[in-house]
């Protein structure tokens, strides 16, 4: 029902992004437990995601929500059924290079075949797969008690159509995913055909009872996060804090045998301890407001229980930040080894400028000691100017240097970085573009955007009230949360020239294959 990830960075991103989860209730769970039934019900969980080669990691929590609770829960996975994994990043060829300039070329005669090639690619991603719907209404024929749908904001053609076969079959449908606490994006869709509800929370216990409510035609607004077709919603579902408390994911019943490296998926907490960058749009969907930390032994735990279920020993650390505890990084680096010897893992974090960030030269030769083969974190801009203005918390110079200890200590870096964000100047891409090139020796990967205005963030208010006078707004796609708009000074020559000298360093680097330790973790993140 919820997804807890990226972007992708969405990031991805995701998004998308991925790129691109779970609820607490006004009543406690033990209040209105108490009046429900013991009954078993069956649901049906469909994991959109097909955007990752490693199981969900939202599903899996609820999966093992349901199962606790003694449901019998149904997982359909489009991988499992052919459906191709699309890919994230992967070695470059010289038509990745001339695709990625049109798609970020600002020139008017070029904005018409830009816009075209955009609908085209969101079109073609966004389309609902037959396979996918052929599937759906197979297991709908099997009348499940209940649908639940894991969806992110580029699957509202796809869960359209599963909305009219699940009303055809009289099944009811609950909808949930990390942006349905923003109101606009909820309301653009509490309109899918046959739904019940949308749930704009972290489900990771509250689940269960969501269901029986549903099933029993109950008062769904008891639970906070919930809008109804109609438009009535409950108040805002704050942030679930016992994070301890959350089940082990179940992943059995994800296609192991269609990825190409067992990878375990994992969270050491929810949010991000800096939570200010004017641009992100992580830390103002459901999961990712406010941080939020496991207890070291709590993920210790699951990283041995997960090796022990599906035989290997690879983890992805999902966390928007890993090193928002850095107490939490030093001890999976510490004792990785010990629960799961062997262990090799991967994550992102913010290089913030704390007096202990957890990111030191010692720090990054203990973590990749530790097992860790990758880390991916957001450079954003070459440009001390800009970094500040999208309060990032973060300077050039220690930018660099942990590009350069990371190196040093054996960890394959790979950074986000985007073009375009209010106040950019050819100047500023420039910075960026010599950062890059003097950098390049120690970088195995650079996603390179557009910059996105997503809802709800600081500069969507700033444009919203009108603080960004040369930003052009040239649409709004409510149901993906997102605006389009240009800036004026992106139409200069002197700044088109600084953004192919950035997009040539970019395919310099990304037409290289990735260090021999991080080649099984490529297109991970």
């Amino acid at each position: 029902m919820q997804s807890l990830h990226q972007h992708e960075r969405a990031r991805a991103r995701s998004v998308t992004s991925d790129s691109r989860s779970r609820a607490a209730i006004v009543p406690s769970t033990a209040t209105i437990a108490a009046g429900m039934t013991a009954t078993r019900y069956s649901a049906l969980l469909v994991d959109l995601n097909n955007f990752a080669t490693f199981p969900t990691l939202a599903v899996g929590i609820l999966t093992a929500s349901l199962r606790n609770a003694g449901h019998d829960a149904r997982l359909l996975v489009p991988l499992a059924h052919d459906v191709p994994a699309a890919e994230r990043e992967r070695v470059e060829w010289r038509l990745d290079h001339w695709m990625r300039r049109l798609h970020l070329s600002t020139l008017p005669l070029a904005r018409g075949v830009r816009g075209a090639a955009r609908s085209l690619r969101y079109w073609w991603r966004q389309r609902p797969h037959p396979r996918v719907l052929r599937e759906i209404s197979k297991a709908l024929a099997d009348k499940p008690d209940i649908l639940l749908l894991s969806a992110y904001l580029q699957h509202h053609a796809t869960v359209v159509e599963i909305g009219k076969r699940a009303k055809a079959a009289g099944v009811p449908l609950l909808l949930g995913g990390p942006a349905f606490n923003m109101k606009g994006v909820a309301d653009s869709w509490r309109s899918v055909p046959g739904l019940t509800a949308i749930f704009g929370g972290e489900a990771d216990v509250v689940l269960p009872d969501l269901v029986d409510t549903v099933i029993r035609g109950g008062d769904l607004l008891a639970f906070d996060g919930v809008t109804l077709p109609d438009g009535r919603r409950s108040r805002p579902a704050p942030p679930f804090r016992p994070v301890d408390t959350s089940p082990v994911p179940d992943f059995a019943d994800f296609p192991w045998d269609r990825y190409r490296v067992r990878i375990v998926p994992m969270m050491t907490g929810r949010g991000c301890q800096w939570a200010r960058c004017s641009f992100c749009s992580d830390v103002v969907s459901v999961n990712g407001r406010t941080f939020r930390t496991r207890s070291l032994e709590s993920v210790l735990h699951e990283m041995r229980e997960q090796s022990r279920r599906h035989a290997t020993t690879n983890f992805l650390f999902l966390d928007l930040k890993l090193n928002s505890n850095p107490a939490m990084f030093r001890g999976i680096a510490e004792h990785a080894q010990d629960v799961v010897p062997g262990a090799q893992w991967i994550g992102t974090v913010h290089v913030d400028t704390r007096a202990d960030n957890g990111l030191s030269r010692a720090d990054l030769r203990a973590a990749a000691a530790g097992g860790m083969r990758r880390v991916s974190f957001g450079l954003e801009s070459g440009s001390q100017r800009m970094l500040d203005l999208m309060q990032k918390g973060a300077t050039v110079e220690g930018n660099a240097a942990f590009i350069r200890h990371a190196f040093e200590a054996g960890i394959s870096v790979r950074c986000t970085m985007f073009k375009g964000y209010p106040g950019e100047t050819a100047a500023d891409l420039a910075e960026t573009a010599a950062f890059l090139e003097a950098h390049a020796p120690y970088l195995d990967r650079v996603r390179f955007n557009d910059f996105s205005i997503l809802e709800d963030t600081p500069v969507w208010q700033q444009m919203q009230d009108g603080s960004l006078p040369d930003l052009v707004v040239r649409g709004f796609r409510p149901a993906l949360g997102r605006a389009f708009a240009d800036q004026r000074a992106t139409q200069a020559a002197e700044y088109r020239r600084a953004k192919a000298r950035v997009l040539q360093a970019v395919y310099a680097i990304n037409r290289r294959k990735l260090r021999p330790g991080a080649q099984m973790f490529d297109g991970m993140m």
